[in-house]
């Protein structure tokens, strides 16, 4: 009966030590549980704010998208209406250039055709004044032939006249 009675306190003594350290293994997996939750539970508010932050953040991306598409929207519109003005502007300058060069075509053909004309009247008028000048000069040396001619005339015609005089004076 010792025997067994022994046996079984010792038995209860294994069965408390093994109860003590169950205990204490549940004791210490109850704080690192405890931890745990606490971690979890901070994981899960820090999780919160960052999911708070995203949607903000994804709601300003939202309002800065949009507003940089109605912005290069617009400056889009801006551009097109510009390259639209400057488009027509370009043609209507290229008309006029195309009118320009014409005009100059126009006026190097008539300057061309005047330069021409001038040309054949510078000739024809040098020709002319040629002419002009051989006639002058030979009608000076005609009047200073003629001029000569007078000349001797008129000294003959005195010296005839001074004879006829003297003639007249011996007769009377």
């Amino acid at each position: 009966g010792v025997f067994m009675y022994n046996h079984l306190q010792q038995k209860v003594r294994n069965a408390e030590a093994l109860a003590q350290k169950y205990k204490q293994q549940q004791e210490a997996l109850s704080a690192q549980l405890q931890v745990v939750y606490e971690h979890r539970s901070r994981l899960e508010r820090s999780l919160q704010k960052e999911r708070g932050e995203h949607k903000k953040t994804k709601e300003d991306f939202l309002v800065y998208k949009l507003e940089a598409q109605e912005a290069l929207n617009k400056e889009k519109q801006d551009s097109m209406n510009r390259y639209g003005a400057l488009s027509s502007q370009h043609k209507i300058l290229k008309n006029q250039h195309e009118d320009v060069k014409k005009q100059l075509l126009d006026l190097q053909l008539q300057h061309n055709s005047l330069k021409l004309e001038h040309r054949k009247a510078l000739e024809t008028h040098s020709q002319k004044y040629a002419q002009l000048q051989q006639e002058k000069d030979s009608e000076v040396s005609n009047l200073q032939d003629t001029v000569f001619k007078l000349r001797e005339e008129s000294k003959l015609l005195r010296k005839a006249h001074q004879e006829v005089h003297s003639q007249l004076l011996n007769a009377q």
